[in-house]
């Protein structure tokens, strides 16, 4: 397997699909917008006009765009993957998306002869640098291991959690799990600031017991200097904490720290601070104050 086609150059994408050249895998990428691929293009990877472009002829392709409709349109239709890509092809989404699409992906692509993999990814952009990435995958044994090395290239905590759709349940977990985490952290400043704490000394002193946790040690200190540079969008933590909220109702389970954090993140997103990253949940406290002015958006490079 050496030929690999990548779509979507995002945030996190864009250094996923870097550490696969790294690897000695040939990349070829297709994003809506073309600057967004000009450092990987010129390290040597193939631009692709097109999703069809980029299936065609590879080993296996690897998407990673935003949202579930993202997901939908380089899936399916006339220039999509599964009508573009060889069959034998690995089609492996690591987009966080719905647990159903998974599945309705998985089920065409056997009949078309291809390998689908669900492995959305935890660790944010700098997993992603670092190539530490956890990936959770759903979808055939063989095919997993079949991909364990194109995986081993990009993550460390990289585990098959079972069939179709499997991946996407295990990173719902994993989303509802950082909700409560980072409004946690997120109220240890806020409370620190408001009493007359130093913050950062703080921070110094919880983090290495009980407390500790990576959105503390990575998320804390940001929400502290207010750097707010999108490691993970709130608008795409919004979109994931909604497909968690819909699977939880759809099993009859109340998921009350996680609704009442969507709340929040959703001020947040009506507030203009989408494109910012989650940490940005502080101002969600910084801002509610009786002082009579509105919030203002935050300067991010």
């Amino acid at each position: 397997m050496k030929k690999i086609g990548f779509i979507g150059i995002g945030v996190m994408g864009k250094s996923m699909a870097a550490n696969l050249m790294k690897n000695g895998y040939e990349v070829a990428v297709y994003s809506r917008t073309k600057s967004k691929a000009d450092a990987l293009v010129n390290d040597g990877a193939v631009w692709c006009d097109t999703v069809a472009e980029c299936a065609k002829g590879r080993d296996a392709v690897i998407t990673m765009v935003g949202y579930p409709q993202d997901v939908e349109q380089v899936y399916f239709g006339a220039d999509g993957i599964l009508e573009n890509a060889d069959a034998g092809t690995y089609i492996i989404d690591m987009t966080t998306t719905s647990p159903q699409l998974s599945v309705k992906i998985y089920e065409q692509a056997v009949s078309k002869k291809l390998h689908a993999l669900d492995a959305p990814v935890s660790g944010g952009d700098i997993g992603a640098a670092n190539a530490t990435l956890s990936i959770m995958v759903g979808g055939d044994k063989d095919d997993f291991d079949a991909c364990l090395k194109l995986f081993e290239a990009m993550g460390k905590n990289i585990i098959h959690e079972g069939g179709a759709g499997a991946g996407q349940h295990t990173k719902m977990a994993n989303q509802i799990a950082i909700a409560g985490t980072v409004a946690g952290v997120c109220e240890a400043v806020a409370y620190a600031e408001k009493t007359g704490l130093d913050p950062q000394l703080m921070l110094k002193s919880i983090s290495a017991g009980a407390a500790g946790s990576w959105q503390m040690n990575n998320n804390g200190p940001k929400m502290i200097a207010g750097d707010y540079a999108p490691g993970f969008f709130i608008k795409h933590f919004i979109k994931d904490m909604r497909i968690a909220v819909e699977e939880a109702e759809a099993a009859g389970i109340k998921l009350g720290v996680l609704n009442e954090v969507l709340e929040m993140y959703k001020s947040l997103e009506k507030g203009g601070f989408g494109d910012l990253g989650t940490q940005a949940i502080v101002e969600y406290y910084r801002d509610d104050e009786d002082d009579g002015t509105e919030p203002e958006l935050p300067d991010v490079e």
